[in-house]
């Protein structure tokens, strides 16, 4: 069975990639998309997005049923374009159970045999999200703990010109 894992991945973080192993390990294909919103300024290109998770999965053991991409669109016409009836989202706490539950209901309705599974993520990443990790790489704090080193670098690149207040 396929699956498809959303999201904007920016940037992706540990989170993101605990819950795309649990997902390699329940699927035969996970397909990561990026999705790309034209109403939302975001750090990294779709392009440099899908490259940045491409090379954090390199010699991952699990990430051999793992491909990437990108979209533009309603995700459960690029579902029903690659054939998926699986998605999978990602659920840190209540809500974010709350805001995917109507979602899901959401693609089910206009997509009745797409169906999502949630997954939660390793209790200790269960705080983080790209939106706070975009933060603490604006002011210059210490990633490790949030994303994967080329990520924290290509992060601090970004930023490294941007004014900050005093």
């Amino acid at each position: 069975m396929k699956a498809l894992y959303p999201g904007s991945f920016d940037p992706i973080t540990y989170g993101h990639l605990d819950i795309l192993e649990r997902a390699a390990s329940l699927f035969d294909e996970v397909v990561v998309t990026v999705a790309v919103n034209t109403k939302k300024e975001s750090v990294f290109t779709a392009d440099e997005r899908v490259k940045l998770i491409e090379k954090c999965l390199e010699g991952k053991s699990w990430s051999k049923n793992i491909v990437v991409d990108s979209f533009t669109g309603l995700l459960v016409d690029h579902a029903k374009k690659l054939n998926v009836n699986t998605l999978i989202r990602g659920v840190r706490q209540i809500s974010d159970f709350e805001y995917e539950f109507r979602m899901a209901l959401m693609n089910r309705k206009l997509a009745p045999t797409v169906d999502t599974v949630f997954l939660m993520p390793k209790e200790e990443l269960t705080f983080v999200s790209a939106t706070l990790v975009r933060e603490v790489a604006y002011w210059g704090g210490d990633l490790d703990h949030f994303v994967p080193k080329l990520v924290a670098m290509e992060l601090k690149k970004k930023f490294k010109d941007k004014t900050r207040p005093i």
